[in-house]
């Protein structure tokens, strides 16, 4: 193996991830067109209404029951990084805020102390299919940011900065590629600190192509995620599809893509380096805060549910856009 390869490991659904990451999913979803509310025009039968992941037909309802997607659920302690690559998710919260966001677009949330949230994926189209695909990441908060405000900040397609090195371009959703920055984080991300050095690129390589990865500061933990194409050598090592690799940090690397081209995630930032206390959707630092966790949520509902149902959706024509928690609204076509 490479001197500069660590370790590799397969991809599955939810992916391994190591400090200060939490952990990533791949959603990849080929929905049909879509109902009257904007479910599947299809059969549900045989599946696992409520939890539904099992891929049947090659999409998947998750916890929704008309429309698919993740009704209401808590979470405290870290951050959520949602890539919607395809498609559109609907988001409400429990400070009242509320968006429709795709097709390139990011969400970022920062939990913090506390927050409820919905994410509902609507089947907007009637006569075709409705590609879903979205990587939603966790990142980690540090101790002392544990119990902030919670946040949610939108980067807009628009935004983002697309970088074109040759035959690669390369999405820079958090971090820095040469003179191109990505907008800012939340204020209180572990991202928000340059000494972190967090990086979440998504990058798409022609057939053929060949990129260096530049070098990142020492310390770093840093994976290659590669997750479409039937083949890609980094370092000179040919790398099977669907394969996370780690890399020694303050090296460039060589990345080159097969005859059908190469699809990678980066995911980089320097270790938070603190225990973690994590089930279900609370990441803390202690069992005890944990505890506590549990108990607020159903003491206080984390500020309750202002929605009429636990999965809303905006409508059809709704087009993309966010209404914060203070009322100030943004729509994804004038952020250009």
């Amino acid at each position: 193996m490479s001197m500069h390869i660590l370790k590799t490991w397969p991809l599955g659904f939810q992916w391994q991830t190591f400090d200060p990451f939490l952990f990533c999913v791949h959603h990849d979803d080929a929905y049909p067109a879509g109902d009257e509310a904007m479910g599947p025009a299809a059969s549900l039968a045989g599946r696992q209404m409520g939890s539904d992941f099992a891929g049947k037909d090659g999409w998947r309802m998750y916890h929704g029951r008309t429309v698919p997607g993740f009704p209401r659920h808590p979470h405290r302690g870290f951050e959520t990084i949602t890539i919607a690559r395809q498609g559109f998710i609907d988001h409400a919260d429990s400070l009242g805020a509320t968006a429709r966001f795709g097709n390139g677009d990011v969400q970022w949330m920062t939990a913090g102390r506390g927050i409820v949230h919905s994410e509902m994926f609507p089947l907007i189209h009637r006569d075709q299919g409705n590609p879903g695909e979205l990587f939603q990441i966790w990142l980690n908060l540090p101790s002392a940011d544990k119990m902030v405000e919670p946040h949610f900040t939108m980067l807009w397609e628009s935004t983002i900065p697309r970088v074109t090195q040759g035959g690669t371009e390369i999405s820079v959703i958090a971090g820095q590629l040469g003179e191109h920055a990505a907008p800012a984080p939340p204020p209180s991300s572990w991202a928000a600190r340059p000494e972190a050095a967090v990086a979440i690129w998504t990058i798409k390589m022609q057939p053929g192509a060949t990129w260096t990865l530049p070098a990142a500061p020492a310390g770093v933990n840093r994976a290659l995620c590669f997750f479409l194409g039937s083949q890609v050598r980094i370092d000179g090592e040919t790398i099977a599809p669907r394969t996370g690799v780690m890399l020694k940090p303050d090296e460039a690397i060589a990345v080159e893509s097969g005859p059908d081209g190469a699809e990678l995630l980066l995911l980089q930032g320097r270790p938070i380096g603190e225990p973690v206390a994590h089930h279900g959707p609370f990441v803390m630092s202690t069992r005890a805060q944990l505890v506590q966790a549990f108990s607020d949520y159903q003491r206080t509902g984390f500020g309750g549910w202002p929605w009429q149902s636990d999965g809303p959706v905006h409508d059809r024509d709704a087009g993309r856009f966010a209404v914060h928690a203070d009322g100030h609204r943004e729509d994804a076509e004038q952020e250009r």
